[in-house]
C-alpha cells in the first residue's frame, strides 16, 4: 500500500470505531498494519442506535464509493440480514452539485467540442446530483429538449484508489472473519468493482436503454427515453427528455390506480418472462405518470438478465410457492444457487415448509412477499448455499415493485393476473413446435446421453477390470486431520533444530573456538537459536490453530 492508502485505512478504522465497530477493527489486525493504536470515542448517536442503522451511517460518513457498495448490497438479501438490507436501502446521494464551469469543461473533454456548438442551452441549475453524477435539462441545436446526464470529474479515480483499500481490507477480514465460507469478501469486492465500473461507463448504460426501447416497441403504455448518440460518451450521456409527475406524487383516481397496477404489472411480467431483460431498480423515483396513464421509466444503470433455463425455474419455483409444495421449493433453491458445503436438504425442506405455512395461511392475494422472499433468502444464507446475483437482484426488484402495486392499487389479485404468463412461459417450453422450446432440449440431451452412457460404463467397467480405477474422497474431518498432521510435523522438525542446536552449544563451550574477549562467539549464537526455536514450538503449540475467528453474526445478536 502506497502512503496514500494507509491514511484512508486509518480514516476508515477511526469512523469504524466512532460508529461502534472498534471490536472488529482491532479482531482485523487494522491498528497493527498503521502502527499504533488511536483513541476513538463512540459517538452518542451511534451508542442509541441499532447495528444495522450504525453500519448505514458508516458507509454514508466513509464517501461516495461506500454510499454506492451500500446501495449495490442491499439489493443483494442473499448477503445480509433483513433489517441491516431496509437500513441500506435508505441509503442516498447527499452531496453539493458540481459547478456549471465544470459541467462544460467535462462535456467539452468527452465530446471533443465546445458546448455552444452541441447544445443551445444547459440549465444551470442540476435536475439531480448523485455522487456519480449530475442531470441537467438542456435544449439541443435543432430545439429538442434533453437531459444531459454528466459524471463528476475526478470521480473514477477516487473510486479506484478506494477499491484498492477495499481489496486490502477485504483480505484481512477474509484472515479474522469466521463467515466468509459462501460470500468471501474478496469475492464481494471484486462483484462491486464490475457493477461500478459498468455504471461508470455511459455507454453501457445506453445500450441497456436500446435494448428496453427494442423491447417496449409495441407497449404503448409505456415510455422508455431514447438515447442520442451523437450527444453521448462513456462520461456524458444524453436521454430524450421526458416531463411526468413521479409516480409516489402523482394525484390519481381509482379507475387511475387501478390502470397504472395493471400496466405496471403487465410490464413486469413480459421484462421477466418474455425478454429476459428487467430493471433492477424500480424504485418510485425512476418512474413517472404521464398523461393517458402512461409510465415513464428512468434509470437503467443496473438491469438484470435472465437466460430461458432461469425463466422456467422462476415459474416452478412460484407455482411450487403458490401451491406450498415445500420440496420443490427446496430442490428448485438448492439446483439454482451453489452450496458452499453438502446442505442438509430434509432440514431445508423443513424449514422451507414451516415458512410457507406461515406466510401462505390462506390465498397468495394476502401474502407479504416482501417478508417471504427475505425469509427465504435468509435461509438460503443459514445453509450455505449462495443465490445467483440475478436472483438476488430479482428479489430486490420485486420487493419495490410489490410495494408500488400495493400503494396503487391494494385490491388487485396479483395470482390472478400472473397465471396467463406462468401458462403461456409453460406451453412454450413442452411446444414441439417451437426450436426454442424446453421439450426439445430435453429430447435432445436423452439423445446425447443414450449415445453417451455406454461408452462412459464401458470405460468405467474397463477401469474397474485393470484396477485403474480411483475414487476421490473428501471430508472435513480429513482436512482437518491432515492440517493437524501437518502441523506435528513442523513442530517435530523445529524442536529437532531447537536440540541440535543445543547440542552444538555444548560443543561449543567445551572447545571455546571464535572467542571474543572471554565470550564464546559460536556458543552464544547456539544458545540463541535454540532460545529462538523453542519459543517458536511453545507459541505454535500454545496459539496455532486455537485462535478462533471474530463470528460476526454472534457479534451482531449480542448487540442488538
Amino acid at each position: 500500500m502506497i502512503l496514500q492508502d494507509l491514511n484512508r485505512v486509518r480514516q476508515i478504522a477511526v469512523i469504524a470505531a466512532r460508529h461502534g465497530f472498534g471490536e472488529l477493527t482491532d479482531r482485523a489486525g487494522l491498528w497493527r498494519m498503521l502502527g499504533r493504536k488511536e483513541k476513538v470515542e463512540v459517538s452518542p448517536e451511534a451508542q442509541r442506535a441499532s447495528t444495522a442503522r450504525r453500519f448505514r451511517m458508516l458507509l454514508n460518513d466513509l464517501g461516495p464509493t461506500f454510499v454506492k457498495l451500500g446501495q449495490i448490497l442491499s439489493t443483494r438479501g442473499d448477503l445480509l440480514p433483513a433489517e441491516v438490507i431496509e437500513e441500506l436501502a435508505m441509503l442516498q446521494d447527499q452531496v453539493d452539485p458540481i459547478p456549471l464551469e465544470q459541467v462544460h469543461a467535462q462535456i467539452r473533454e468527452s465530446l471533443g467540442r465546445e458546448v455552444d456548438e452541441l447544445f443551445a442551452k444547459i440549465e444551470p441549475v442540476p435536475l439531480a446530483a448523485a455522487s456519480i453524477a449530475q442531470v441537467h435539462r438542456a435544449v439541443t441545436l435543432s430545439g429538442e429538449e434533453v437531459a444531459v446526464k454528466v459524471q463528476r470529474p475526478g470521480i473514477a479515480e477516487r473510486i479506484d484508489s478506494d477499491l484498492t483499500v477495499l481489496r486490502s481490507l477485504a483480505r484481512l477480514l477474509e484472515a479474522v472473519v469466521e463467515e466468509t465460507g459462501v460470500y468471501t469478501p474478496t469475492g464481494i469486492v471484486d462483484e462491486f468493482d464490475r457493477a461500478i465500473h459498468e455504471e461508470l461507463d455511459f455507454i453501457n448504460e445506453a445500450s441497456n436503454i436500446r435494448a428496453f426501447l427494442a423491447n417496449h416497441t409495441e407497449r404503448p403504455y409505456l415510455k422508455i427515453p431514447r438515447v442520442y448518440e451523437e450527444l453521448s460518451s462513456r462520461r456524458v450521456l444524453t436521454l430524450e427528455f421526458i416531463s411526468g409527475v413521479k409516480i409516489s406524487h402523482a394525484q390519481l383516481a381509482k379507475e387511475d390506480r387501478e390502470t397504472l397496477a395493471r400496466h405496471l404489472l403487465d410490464g413486469s411480467f413480459r421484462q421477466l418472462f418474455e425478454d429476459g431483460l428487467f430493471h433492477g431498480d424500480p424504485h418510485p423515483g425512476n418512474l413517472l405518470v404521464l398523461e393517458g396513464n402512461r409510465l415513464a421509466l428512468l434509470d437503467f444503470g443496473v438491469v438484470g438478465r435472465l437466460t430461458k433455463p432461469m425463466q422456467e425455474t422462476l415459474v416452478m419455483l412460484c407455482l411450487a410457492v403458490a401451491l406450498k409444495d415445500s420440496d420443490s421449493v427446496a430442490r428448485l433453491l438448492y439446483r439454482v444457487g451453489v452450496a458452499d458445503a453438502r446442505a442438509n436438504l430434509a432440514g431445508f425442506r423443513n424449514d422451507i415448509e414451516a415458512i410457507l405455512g406461515q406466510h401462505l395461511p390462506t390465498t397468495l392475494g394476502e401474502v407479504d412477499a416482501q417478508t417471504l422472499l427475505r425469509d427465504l433468502l435468509d435461509l438460503a444464507v443459514k445453509y450455505r448455499i449462495r443465490i445467483p446475483k440475478e436472483y438476488a437482484l430479482l428479489s430486490r426488484a420485486s420487493i419495490s415493485m410489490e410495494g408500488m402495486l400495493r400503494s396503487l392499487y391494494p385490491e388487485m389479485n396479483i395470482l390472478e393476473v400472473a397465471l396467463p404468463y406462468a401458462k403461456e412461459l409453460l406451453a412454450g417450453r413442452y411446444d414441439p413446435s417451437q426450436l426454442q422450446g424446453g421439450l426439445m432440449r430435453t429430447l435432445l440431451r436423452f439423445q446425447s446421453l443414450a449415445t453417451d452412457l455406454p461408452t462412459q460404463l464401458s470405460q468405467i467397467l474397463l477401469d474397474l477390470e485393470s484396477g485403474k480405477f480411483s475414487v476421490t474422497v473428501r471430508a472435513e474431518q480429513f482436512d482437518r486431520l491432515n492440517e493437524n498432521l501437518r502441523s506435528a510435523a513442523v513442530i517435530a522438525f523445529v524442536g529437532l533444530c531447537a536440540c541440535g542446536f543445543i547440542v552444538g552449544t555444548f560443543i561449543a563451550f567445551a572447545q571455546k573456538p571464535w572467542m571474543y574477549g572471554n565470550t564464546p562467539v559460536l556458543g552464544i549464537i547456539g544458545v540463541g537459536m535454540s532460545a529462538a526455536f523453542f519459543s517458536a514450538v511453545f507459541t505454535w503449540y500454545l496459539f496455532g490453530g486455537r485462535v478462533r475467528k471474530v463470528s460476526v453474526s454472534r457479534w451482531l445478536k449480542k448487540r442488538r
